[in-house]
């Protein structure tokens, strides 16, 4: 498990669906230096074809990602929150468990912690959560899953910290 509560959350509202804003947003982000974790897109549900795209930022890239997100001029509004933390599941074995998902939302939602956002991959479930509720997160589903001292770590952007030792 891996954690962090020190990110920042900017939401573009009333995105145009079509092809190609994506990429010219996370072009901008990513030529201005900022490095982008998070990034949940809704489909547009009303006829007005407009979505919304959420993404998290380390939280001294606020003003810089608004900055550069504002300047785009490819939607309604930008929203922001400062105070963001993430909690992450890590490994393998989820492929082959089902039920992971669900005991890490039911644990969250059995402590009243509120997911904001959610991301999935093959070997990892993160949740974007309130930054002051990262604690109790960690607590809670270190207990729920059992995990030893050596399984919770803070989160690494580097990686470094995280690779594997391979010896031969």
């Amino acid at each position: 498990m891996t954690h962090s509560a020190g990110e920042a959350r900017v939401t573009l509202t009333g995105v145009s669906d079509e092809p190609g804003v994506a990429g010219r947003i996370f072009t901008a982000l990513a030529d201005a230096g900022i490095n982008v974790d998070v990034i949940i897109q809704n489909e547009p549900v009303g006829d007005d074809a407009l979505a919304d795209l959420s993404f998290t930022v380390d939280r001294a890239d606020l003003a810089a990602a608004t900055d550069t997100v504002g300047a785009l001029g490819v939607s309604q509004g930008v929203r922001t929150d400062e105070r963001i933390g993430k909690v992450s599941i890590v490994g393998a074995g989820m492929r082959s468990h089902p039920g992971v998902a669900a005991k890490v939302f039911s644990v969250l939602g059995g402590e009243g912690i509120n997911i904001e956002m959610i991301s999935t991959s093959p070997i990892k479930i993160s949740c974007v959560l309130s930054a002051d509720r990262v604690s109790d997160a960690v607590r809670a589903l270190h207990e729920a899953f059992e995990l030893g001292d050596g399984a919770v770590r803070e989160e690494d952007p580097m990686g470094a910290a995280h690779r594997p030792t391979v010896t031969g």
